[in-house]
């Protein structure tokens, strides 16, 4: 979401908000690496943990093995290709030697990584979603501030995100967002992956969402 991560109120949700929440992307699993396998019809692989580091000269390669979740073949993605070897700083040879798990997972979900070396990243089923309260009132008269973490950077769809925290249905979430109820730094379609903070204002009298409109929790996932 390509937004700045204010956390300030809006002008007409008043200088201070007492009620606050706290909302985080908690992270369950790594995004599968989505490219054909060359060995099978499958296009879906995993990282098997390890590096392979190639010297040639003052030249280095580095890349990251993974395997596919179908025949377990082993394939390469190059983090670094035919860099000098003072081009890498020393304490990140040593992770990519010593197969840092750390730097398995920075690599894994770095979608630029992604996006250079041409393969995409699926990452339904690897998070969801921690609040530190039951569903909030939205009757409740007092304003409410949300402030919600990400642990990983998974694309998660706004809307997806308030009504999973909301125990809403995603319509219900719009037509808050549509009032004003809601207000949020991008659009509720949007997709964001970084902390952000958005409000919930004080309802008009007897503005209840109808019991259609509510639904279960949500569990971690995008659509």
């Amino acid at each position: 979401m390509n937004q700045p991560r204010g956390d300030r109120a809006p002008a007409h949700g008043g200088p201070g908000i007492d009620r606050k929440a706290l909302w985080v992307v908690r992270e369950v699993g790594l995004p599968a690496i989505v490219k054909p396998c060359v060995a099978c019809r499958s296009t879906r692989h995993h990282p098997t943990g390890k590096f392979r580091v190639n010297a040639n000269g003052k030249l280095l390669d580095v890349w990251m093995l993974i395997g596919c979740e179908t025949c377990d073949r082993t394939s390469k993605i190059p983090v670094h290709e035919r860099v000098h070897v003072q081009a890498l700083d020393h304490e990140q040879l040593r992770l990519f030697e010593d197969n840092d798990p750390a730097a398995v997972r920075r690599i894994v979900v770095d979608a630029a990584v992604a996006g250079r070396t041409g393969y995409r990243l699926d990452w339904d089923g690897t998070w969801e979603l921690d609040t530190d309260l039951p569903f909030p009132d939205l009757a409740d008269p007092e304003p409410l501030r949300v402030v919600v973490r990400f642990e990983l950077p998974a694309p998660v769809r706004v809307g997806k995100l308030l009504a999973a925290g909301f125990g809403l249905s995603r319509p219900a979430v719009r037509r808050l967002v549509e009032s004003g109820r809601i207000v949020l730094p991008a659009a509720v379609d949007a997709k964001a992956r970084e902390d952000f903070t958005f409000f919930v204002l004080a309802p008009p009298p007897d503005d209840v969402p109808p019991e259609d409109d509510v639904v279960g929790r949500e569990a971690g996932g995008v659509s």
